[in-house]
This record gives structure tokens, C-alpha cells and sequence, in this order.
């Protein structure tokens, strides 16, 4: 039996309140990130149902950009209406097999030519998932060359940050992100109230 997501989630993206701006004028919208180390892949990035994280990476990045791109003077949040479409959801375990298929074929192609498997980095929350980019691009183009159903979004479940309190399985920036490959996936944005 299938499992269907809901159609439409509310997701929420950090960023410098000019492009906010930008944004909920029609003058701009968000493009795609392509950095090797993005946590699930190449797409649009979002926070599901989590306006507040959203808005707390946007205030992380001003002290700490990870890339020259990634400037934020004043923190903001851009709310989204995203229709998930066929989405690669890393909560289904059998999605997580085609993950793990996808690592062993790159893993299998890399050693065919000597080349130097990319490694997740960036303390105990692996903040720079080269590997995982690496992997879940890789698993795209496997599809697009079996000519199979392209994937419109990526959803995935991230453990991060300080644990709550002493022995807990919860921690500070527990989130689900979703990186939408398919920009016509974004129904609509909109202004978030009260967020900070």
C-alpha cells in the first residue's frame, strides 16, 4: 500500500529581508542552490512547518555565511505554498533503499576511476553533507537516464543541535527540510506574521 503525503505543505525560507522583499513584490524569486554540500541535493530549500527555524538560520548566517553568495544583513522569512508533487521522501524506508542503491553504484563508479569518494563534514551535525549531495544527485540522474519519473521535492527528517536536556533523543534544531527540484512545485509565497 502507498502512503500518500499531503498534497500541499507550508514551507519557510530564511533570508535577507531585501530579497523578501523582492520576493512578495514579483520583482524576484528563489533560485535553486547548487552547493556540493547542500543536505539533500540540488533545489530550493525550505523548512517544512517551521517558520521560527527558518527565520533562526537566517540570524546563524549573518555571523557565519557558508558560502560567498549567502549574505544576509537583516534576517527574514519567505513563506511558501508547496505542492510536493512525486516526492523523494527520505521518511519512507523504501526510499531510503534507493539512497543506499544510488550510494553503492556511486561508490562502485568511483573506485572504477580512482577518484576520491566526498566525505559529510562540519562537526557532529555534518553541516557540509558533500556525500549526501553527492549521493542524492547522483540518484536523480540515475533516474533521469533510466527515464524514470523525475522527483519534483525532497523531504528528509534532520537531527541537529544541543540535545533538550541530559540523555534526550530530542535536540534543539530537530527539522524537516525540503528542497524543492521543481521550481513550478511553488504554488505561491507569502508574508509570514509574527516571526522572530
Amino acid at each position: 500500500m502507498d502512503i500518500a503525503l499531503p498534497t500541499f505543505i507550508l514551507g519557510y525560507h530564511g533570508c535577507d529581508r531585501k530579497l523578501a522583499e523582492d520576493i512578495y513584490t514579483g520583482k524576484e524569486t528563489l533560485k535553486p542552490s547548487e552547493n556540493k554540500y547542500d543536505w539533500l541535493g540540488t533545489g530550493i530549500y525550505f523548512w517544512e512547518h517551521n517558520p521560527q527555524r527558518a527565520y533562526e538560520f537566517a540570524c546563524e548566517v549573518i555571523s557565519s555565511p557558508r558560502n560567498k553568495n549567502q549574505k544576509i544583513n537583516e534576517p527574514a522569512v519567505v513563506g511558501a505554498v508547496i505542492n510536493l508533487g512525486n516526492c523523494l521522501n527520505l521518511l519512507d524506508a523504501r526510499n531510503l533503499e534507493l539512497v543506499k542503491n544510488s550510494y553503492e553504484i556511486m561508490k562502485d563508479s568511483i573506485r572504477l576511476y580512482r577518484k576520491r569518494m566526498p566525505r559529510n563534514i562540519g562537526g557532529k551535525d555534518l553541516l557540509q553533507r558533500n556525500l549526501d549531495c553527492a549521493v542524492i544527485n547522483a540518484l536523480h540522474e540515475h533516474h533521469k537516464t533510466a527515464n524514470l519519473m523525475a522527483y519534483d521535492t525532497v523531504r528528509a527528517a534532520f537531527v541537529e543541535g544541543r540535545p533538550l536536556y541530559k540523555n534526550a533523543g530530542f535536540h534543539e534544531k530537530n527539522h524537516i527540510q525540503i528542497a524543492v527540484r521543481e521550481t513550478k512545485c511553488i504554488i505561491g509565497y507569502f508574508r509570514p506574521l509574527d516571526v522572530k
